[in-house]
């Protein structure tokens, strides 16, 4: 029987059993069409490969995840997956969906068609996440119904607005799930559900939500699987108490690992999906239970029942490994097809411009002057004020709310002696000019000031600084960029990042934007910043979404009570 791939002398992972089995593994067409224990007696094929004892597993699927996170293409982002092991994707481009609305979303999905790796997309449902924010483009029904006729579409993104979803029968993302429920009752609804329990969960359940990929603990995944909600564990979960649950309890078909969000130093340093399983292997989870929770099981979640198993009739996506404890990948096969050998070349594609001219123009903004980070206090008279301070901790992307004594003369607020530092936002798409202030302290810089334009979800501009001469450097800097990151202090930039695509993606390949962000990085630290990811912790300070105090254009945001609250509280 003539087959074009041989795979011979290997252990194959068998999805079913959840175990490894020897034996041998025949293609054709791109797809398996037999695994078991004959060999050369019963096939003739166009190639052989011996396995040498190496496991062989299915490639690894990723359901969560946002391209955006990485800075860089669907191309280079591609590349950077299939050598370690990732060959399926279900990327979410709420990102450049704020940006540019459906058009975002439609450029993102054609950059990704040429790609090695299957990249099956999510429609971003919350764009903008609130209507506390400027953004530049809004997904509406209407673009979430042209994009499931014409676009590579297998989801709706994470409904991140939970509060109005609970609390607003009217609001927009209730209308998009009624809509959902009624005209693609099929469609698959991802989550966020921070923290919710009891009836506020069971609500969100209710409206059609059944996934979470958010912070867990263990009262939380129990409260999540026994609603029948799916979890999806990227790594911020991923606690000795939370993996001992999954290890002790048979819960196998109800989870499965996703990673959300990669930075581009930790994607060249650690790797992406193979990250998370491998850790999970060190942290006591039987590697067959691991490699499971990041092939099968996503798999199903999505309905992607073509692959995510080596058997007769999937898609023959499939890495073989030398060390399975380690998931030390050696080479990756895509539809019967070697695409990756760790002894070989492998070379990205030189960087070009893959899309539309106006996504290099996005940043509309003038340079700005040092009187921009002079805060005109929003009260009746001088004196003294308690005020609200955005707290950064270390080890979450939470940020508190603390109150503090400040002080307002000739109308301006004294942010320079209050002992805190000041956060600034600029909405950039030329839409109403909004600006809002806020004080920060915490886990932030001591010195100098950071700008970017990478801030979730909204992306305008956001500055954070300690006088208003390197704030104005460090914005202007981004600005003439049309996006990206500075970090400066004492008047000379440390470190920069240039994001010309829609403010927020590069076209370099990983390896060198790897390095430019650890550059980043060391700069922001050398100010102060004391946070396991300083980058995302930044970015995060506009996320309206995200527990507990954030800023955005409109203002100072309390995300649990969904509204834009003053800076100043009330005079002393």
């Amino acid at each position: 029987m003539r087959v074009d791939l041989l795979i011979e002398n290997v252990q194959i992972f068998n999805s079913y059993f959840k175990r490894f089995m020897p034996g041998n593994a025949a293609v054709l067409d791109g797809k398996f069409i037999y695994i078991g224990k004959r060999g050369g007696e019963s096939f003739e094929p166009g190639v052989t490969v011996d396995g040498q004892g190496r496991y062989m597993i299915p490639g690894l699927i990723d359901i969560h995840l946002h391209i955006e996170s990485s800075m860089i293409t669907p191309q280079a982002f591609s590349h950077a997956l299939i050598r370690n092991g990732v060959t399926t994707i279900v990327p979410e481009p709420h990102e450049m969906a704020n940006v540019f609305g459906p058009d975002g979303v439609k450029e993102m999905i054609k950059a990704s068609r040429d790609c090695v790796a299957d990249m099956f997309y999510a429609i971003p449902s919350s764009v903008p996440a609130t209507s506390m924010e400027t953004t530049g483009g809004s997904v509406e029904i209407s673009d979430i119904d042209e994009l499931l006729r014409t676009e590579r579409i297998v989801c709706l993104g994470e409904i991140m607005n939970y509060v109005d979803v609970i609390t607003d029968p009217d609001c927009k993302t209730n209308q998009i799930l009624k809509h959902i429920r009624e005209s693609y009752p099929q469609l698959i609804i991802e989550g966020h559900v921070p923290k919710l329990l009891d009836l506020e969960l069971h609500q969100m359940i209710f409206s059609g939500v059944d996934s979470d990929h958010t912070h867990q603990t263990i009262e939380g995944i129990e409260a999540r699987i026994g609603a029948g909600m799916f979890i999806e564990l990227q790594e911020k979960s991923m606690t000795s108490e939370v993996i001992g649950y999954l290890i002790q309890h048979d819960v196998s078909e109800h989870f499965c690992f996703v990673t959300d969000d990669v930075m581009p130093d930790s994607f060249q340093r650690r790797g992406h999906l193979n990250h998370i399983v491998r850790k999970a292997i060190r942290m006591g989870m039987e590697p067959e239970k691991a490699i499971y929770a990041s092939t099968f099981t996503p798999a199903r979640r999505m309905r992607m029942h073509d692959r995510g198993a080596i058997a007769p009739g999937k898609i023959a996506d499939f890495v073989l490994v030398s060390d399975v404890r380690e998931l030390t990948v050696e080479q990756v096969y895509k539809c019967g097809r070697k695409v990756y050998d760790v002894t070989e070349p492998y070379e990205p594609k030189a960087s070009e411009r893959a899309f539309p001219q106006h996504f290099y123009e996005s940043v509309k903004l003038t340079e700005l002057a040092e009187s921009d980070f002079q805060v005109k206090a929003e009260v009746s008279g001088d004196g003294r004020y308690i005020g609200r301070v955005m707290m950064v901790k270390d080890g979450s992307t939470f940020i508190e709310e603390q109150q503090a004594e400040v002080e307002v003369r000739g109308g301006r607020l004294m942010w320079q002696e209050s002992g805190y530092g000041l956060i600034a936002t600029f909405e950039r798409y030329g839409k109403n000019g909004n600006r809002a202030y806020g004080l920060i302290g915490g886990d932030t810089i001591r010195r100098g000031a950071v700008a970017t334009t990478y801030s979730h979800d909204n992306h305008n501009l956001l500055v954070v600084g300690h006088n208003p001469a390197d704030m104005m450097l460090a914005a202007n800097e981004v600005i003439a960029s049309q996006g990206g990151f500075c970090v400066v202090e004492a008047g000379a930039v440390l470190a920069s990042l240039r994001l010309p695509v829609g403010g927020i993606l590069t076209e370099v390949p990983l390896e060198q934007t790897a390095e430019e962000v650890e550059r980043l990085l060391g700069a922001m630290k050398s100010l102060g910043y004391r946070h396991y990811n300083p980058i995302m912790s930044l970015s995060t300070h506009s996320l309206a979404v995200s527990p507990a105090l954030k800023i955005t254009d409109y203002g100072l945001i309390d995300v649990n009570k969904g509204k834009v609250i003053p800076l100043l509280i009330q005079a002393l």
